[in-house]
């Protein structure tokens, strides 16, 4: 029997948490409800808070608050943010605790007037630049990473906003796909390596940005392409232009995990649509890892497009054997501790009739600290089957994310600690497995060599400072 990993009172999310959704538009006379549907779009990358701040080309309007976009912004406060200009952004916290100091877009007032800032990603040298900007004299009002953008902006002898801007990003590292607002111009920046997406669209005479092209198809705006890796894009009235000061054939580095997970099914992102290469997840499952079984159901949402891959592939049927409740809250009460596994009944139950005397293969995106997927597999016994086979279309998550993915420390992932055989044993399955790295990259056939896999295989292409050190403390062999 394997060692159980240590499992909190309180259960801990068992799965990548979301990073955060930007989203800008220029020229539309009614770019706050523009901003707010792209936001609501982009719900999913962030639940935490959402903001809006817009410009009439004289001053700044801003919104925020915390918690969901519909609940924050009523039409009492979309009224307030006139201009024809707006940047908005969903917030899941990577880097700062979760406060309305440190909702975003970020909005100062400096000695060139109104700037705002809505930032994706995360920045890995940010304590040591924040350290040394308030030994300077600069004085920090949250404890967020992008922070450190602003005031870099605000100390550059630079002439030009796009200048400034450009000094700033020469000294940070890491993730970033940004939305800058000026007095009258928008600015989109996206880091030389392209780890978090970012893609253009038009929508009439205005030009909009989002994280994902789901929020252009909710506002019927046109795709345009991708904002290119170490691309800057300026907008303004005199029209578009865009350069790359930091030159261009840089390695691309794009999150894979976009595909595994975080993206929505309907969005096109580095190239490709996240439907589309998750059912191929599923279907090089089935080839690399078959089982025979009489079911094939997903754990829903995250497993279900991988899973009707691997049951096409493998002939096996496909059905939801699983239902989720969509309208639970962030927060519940919970009855007695007779209640077993209550944190995953109330969002998740098994269909008895489907599952009972049945040999089941499980599909789910991952598996992060295993306890959620060990208490699905008892729910899915307790239902009545008579095997369970669980299949990952990812491979095994052993290190931690720095460039804007909430992971665990990697002491805390599961697959870091644990053999496959010590996992399948804790979780309770009659057998476990992963797709490979090479097979979840044979998917993106000639990109395949854009993406960043640290996750699953710690080679990181950009390392400097504390990261290093996390790197250097954590770095030891699986079991």
């Amino acid at each position: 029997m394997a060692p159980e990993p240590n499992e909190p009172s309180v259960m801990l999310p068992d799965k990548f948490k979301e990073e955060c959704g930007v989203f800008a538009v220029h020229g539309h006379p009614e770019a706050a409800n523009l901003a707010y549907l792209g936001l609501y779009a982009l719900q999913h990358r962030g639940q935490e808070s959402a903001g809006i701040v817009s410009s009439d080309g004289i001053r700044h309007f801003v919104e925020r608050g915390m918690g969901l976009v519909s609940d924050i912004f009523t039409e009492d406060r979309i009224i307030k943010l006139a201009g024809s200009t707006a940047i908005g952004h969903n917030r899941y916290s990577t880097h700062g605790i979760s406060q309305l100091k440190n909702t975003q877009p970020m909005a100062i007032e400096y000695s060139r007037g109104p700037l705002a800032l809505a930032h994706n990603g995360n920045l890995i040298n940010a304590d040591t630049l924040r350290t040394k900007l308030e030994e300077e004299g600069s004085i920090f009002q949250s404890t967020m990473d992008s922070e450190v953008i602003i005031h870099l902006i605000a100390k550059s002898q630079g002439q030009r906003l796009q200048d400034k801007l450009v000094d700033a990003l020469s000294q940070v590292e890491g993730a970033f796909s940004l939305a800058i607002l000026g007095t009258n111009e928008l600015i989109m920046a996206r880091d030389v390596h392209g780890f978090r997406p970012l893609a253009m669209g038009r929508l009439g005479g205005a030009y909009v940005f989002a994280s994902e092209t789901c929020a252009f198809d909710l506002i019927d705006a046109e795709f345009i392409r991708e904002v290119e890796p170490g691309e800057i894009i300026v907008v303004n009235d005199e029209g578009i232009y865009s350069y790359f000061p930091f030159g261009k054939g840089r390695q691309k580095c794009h999150c894979i995990v976009e595909f595994i997970y975080f993206a929505r099914p309907d969005s096109n992102i580095f190239g490709a649509n996240v439907h589309s290469i998750r059912k191929q997840f599923g279907r090089q499952l089935a080839l690399e890892m078959p089982v025979k079984a009489d079911v094939v159901i997903p754990v829903p949402d995250s497993g279900v497009v991988a899973a009707l891959g691997y049951a096409e592939e493998s002939g096996i049927p496909f059905d939801k054997g699983i239902i989720r409740n969509h309208y639970v809250g962030r927060t519940f009460i919970e009855p007695a501790q007779s209640i077993r596994h209550f944190g995953v009944k109330i969002k998740l139950n098994p269909i008895k009739e489907l599952i009972c005397g049945k040999s089941v293969v499980v599909v789910d995106d991952s598996i992060v600290r295993g306890t959620t997927s060990r208490k699905i597999i008892k729910m899915i016994r307790d239902a009545g089957a008579r095997e369970v086979h669980v299949r990952i279309s990812s491979p095994p998550t052993t290190h931690s994310c720095f460039y804007g993915i909430d992971t665990p420390t990697r002491t805390e992932l599961i697959a870091s600690t644990y053999s496959m055989a010590q996992i399948c044993d804790y979780i309770e399955a009659d057998s476990l497995a992963y797709l490979s790295v090479e097979r979840m990259l044979s998917v993106q056939g000639e990109r395949r060599d854009d993406f960043c896999k640290a996750c699953f295989d710690g080679k990181y292409l950009v390392k400097t400072g504390v990261h290093d050190t996390q790197l250097a403390l954590l770095d030891r062999d699986p079991v």
